[in-house]
């Protein structure tokens, strides 16, 4: 499961390119052209790193970074703004405002693709791990198996991505649409209870006996990869 990408850009024919190019790369990509459009998607669902331009319709980007960076959820949110204004001033300004990175257009796509994996790789390595562990549970990415304490466990794709993900955020509570959002996709169309199948499912093939759940149920809220699965595993 690849990053998950928000690119904040007016300029279509720049979108596409950056659109065209994150893919190829394979990264997850989401468009959005208005600075309001992005404010509204953005307290909905959180990206792992959004591409962010100055200038924008509705809602400047400058302005869009200051709003993300006073809220808890979007705090430490990965943000690189683009921008046509190249002096040192205005960059002193952008990141004084809370984007990580800054790059000034025209750009190279190669140096944005660099700073994109690099800024993903300080903000959350496991994005970009090969190995993801948790307590007694390891996923590995190169050979698509996973196993607790060793005993191999045989995942269906879907169950696959769900515990990838979890993995990913551990500890962290996600509601059924966010799940559906980010494990199906934003353009598939099923009932939010298909959800509660597959978690079922995966809890099935990962608890043998008295081992302990590690997927914690939020009642009202969503499911999460309980934080206090690893404690319990190291004690």
């Amino acid at each position: 499961m690849g990053a998950r990408i928000m690119v904040v850009e007016d300029e279509e024919a720049l979108t596409e390119l950056l659109r065209y190019n994150l893919e190829g790369d394979g990264y997850d990509v989401e468009t959005v052209m208005r600075g309001d459009d992005a404010d509204t998607r953005l307290k909905e669902h959180i990206p792992d790193l959004i591409v962010l331009d100055w200038m924008l319709p509705g809602l400047s980007g400058i302005e869009l970074c200051r709003r993300l960076r006073t809220r808890p959820d979007t705090k430490q949110l990965p943000i690189i703004m683009l921008t046509a204004r190249g002096e040192e001033s205005e960059r002193v300004r952008g990141l004084a405002t809370g984007a990580d990175d800054y790059i000034v257009k025209p750009f190279s796509v190669p140096e944005l693709l660099a700073r994109v994996k690099g800024l993903l790789r300080r903000a959350s390595p496991e994005r970009l791990a090969t190995v993801l562990a948790y307590g007694d549970i390891e996923l590995d990415r190169d050979k698509r198996r996973v196993a607790r304490s060793g005993r191999p466990i045989d995942l269906g794709p879907t169950e696959y991505r769900l515990l990838e993900f979890f993995l990913e955020h551990p500890g962290r509570v996600f509601s059924r649409e966010q799940l559906l959002d980010s494990v199906w996709g934003r353009d598939i169309y099923i009932d939010e209870r298909t959800v509660d199948v597959h978690i079922g499912r995966l809890r099935k093939l990962l608890n043998l006996g008295r081992e302990q759940d590690p997927i914690r149920t939020v009642r009202g809220a969503g499911y999460a990869l309980d934080d206090r699965f690893a404690k319990a595993e190291q004690a």
